[in-house]
């Protein structure tokens, strides 16, 4: 099949009917098709930008079709959606194209008989566009809350969240980064090459770079790339891919040459593989999970990069006694809601609700108090999130000084691209920092008199 919009429609078909991730979606559409670089780009957007643009999507249907989106046919529904992302969101694709494509794609999904409706919707939309009577832009919304979750596209709780935590003007910077399609940052190896001999390979294949303040191995890539493993470097394991974010909380970790290490979390590696990194892969690093598979591509990773100081070890970190008082440094880089990371994501934003955040806190609370039990006595712990939701962050931090009286926050002592808090970890809002959400602390067990 060779119709990237109708191999969009199938991936957003299984999005929608069964409850798939998006990726997982895409990525079966994709093995049963042959598209070039180009028109993999345009399903790729189609698909992700739809599910990140569903409730203004909706909204605009709502508004000029007789029955709501709800109570239309799922399949047209869907039609509709790729149809109204195309002429809202794509500046570099005709109306006229938009348009006679999806009518097409609704003729060719049993939907004949509905075609005109189709049409019309779609031109009505266009003739309210070029009058400036966009529905997203002319209703009177009943609150800021409203506004922004059917505008930017998210559900009201999240944006209430973050107002509540950053203002309403921030909130809306925020919702705008998290619509952007994410950037790709690498962390250079040092063991195996260097920042400046990369910057010059891929310089010499036309790839641009830019460097980012702080992170003496974060380089972002800039423009479009191709596939990851055909770029210069990659099976040599001279770098591998990692937002800057995530390189700052093995930085605040610090691990030494000939210290061992517990990354209880560890699949699927970047923090593995840069801790050993840091410690010239000079000592040992227990990197626990239990998910055999997300292991299987820690193992891939680290033989890629040429890593000898990594051991796997395979189960539910709460239960391995083996480890108590062992490491010199722990990382807990707990499983979280990924709310820092939602540009990345594109469903997650529908995937959450306040009561599964809650039992995330949960769970990370348990992980955090078995964890601290590794840590040798004036040892360190390293606890970090994808998500800048409180509930999983600073209730947790707070709730386990609380309960650990001889446990303390280590302010960072390094120079980072965030300010840390008056408290002493690290928030990372994206739109401040231009870099994925995330949250750190680092804790010192104290010495026992």
């Amino acid at each position: 099949m060779q119709n990237p919009r109708q191999i969009a429609f199938l991936a957003l078909r299984e999005v929608h009917r069964r409850g798939a991730f998006a990726d997982a979606a895409l990525d079966r559409a994709f093995s049963n098709s042959q598209l070039n670089d180009l028109d993999r780009r345009l399903v790729t957007e189609l698909v992700y930008g739809s599910v990140r643009r569903m409730r203004s999507i909706d909204f605009i249907i709502d508004k000029l079709a007789t029955k709501k989106s709800s109570q239309q046919p799922p399949e047209l529904r869907t039609i509709l959606h790729l149809g109204l992302y195309q002429l809202e969101y794509l500046n570099q694709i005709p109306p006229s194209a938009a348009v006679n494509t999806t009518v097409q794609l609704a003729k060719e999904n049993g939907f004949s008989g509905l075609s005109s409706f189709v049409n019309g919707l779609l031109r009505q939309y266009i003739r309210l566009t070029d009058n400036d009577l966009n529905p997203l832009t002319v209703t009177n919304y009943k609150s800021t809350v409203e506004r922004l979750g059917i505008l930017h596209s998210f559900p009201e709780w999240l944006v209430k969240l973050w107002i509540e935590q950053i203002g309403e003007t921030e909130t809306e910077q925020l919702c705008e980064w998290f619509n952007q399609s994410p950037t790709i940052d690498l962390r250079i190896n040092p063991l195996k090459s260097s920042i400046a001999q990369i910057e010059a390979a891929f310089k010499s294949h036309n790839i641009s770079t830019s460097r980012i303040p702080n992170l003496p191995q974060a380089l972002r890539l800039n423009g479009s790339i191709g596939a990851i493993q055909n770029l210069p470097g990659y099976s040599e394991g001279w770098w591998t891919i990692q937002d800057s974010s995530a390189q700052l909380v093995t930085h605040l970790l610090g691990p030494q040459p000939g210290e061992t290490i517990i990354d209880a979390c560890a699949a699927p590696g970047g923090k593995t593989t840069h801790s050993a990194e840091l410690m010239q892969d000079e000592g040992t690093i227990y990197a626990c999970d239990k998910t055999a598979s997300r292991l299987k591509k820690l193992k891939e990773n680290a033989d890629r990069l040429q890593m000898k100081s990594i051991k796997i070890h395979t189960g539910d970190s709460r239960h391995f006694p083996e480890f108590v008082n062992l490491a010199d440094r722990v990382l807990l880089d707990a499983p979280c809601s990924g709310l820092g990371t939602l540009h990345r994501r594109a469903d997650a934003r529908w995937r959450h609700t306040p009561e599964n955040i809650q039992q995330q806190s949960q769970l990370q609370s348990e992980l955090l108090a078995n964890a601290a039990t590794f840590v040798k006595p004036g040892g360190v712990l390293v606890y970090a999130t994808c998500t800048i939701h409180p509930l999983e962050n600073e209730t947790v931090i707070r709730s386990f000084l609380d309960s650990n009286p001889h446990w303390q926050i280590e302010p960072p002592t390094i120079d980072l691209p965030v300010q840390p808090s008056p408290e002493g970890w690290v928030k990372v809002w994206p739109h401040r920092n231009q870099m994925d959400g995330f949250f750190m602390v680092r804790l010192k067990q104290l010495k026992k008199e």
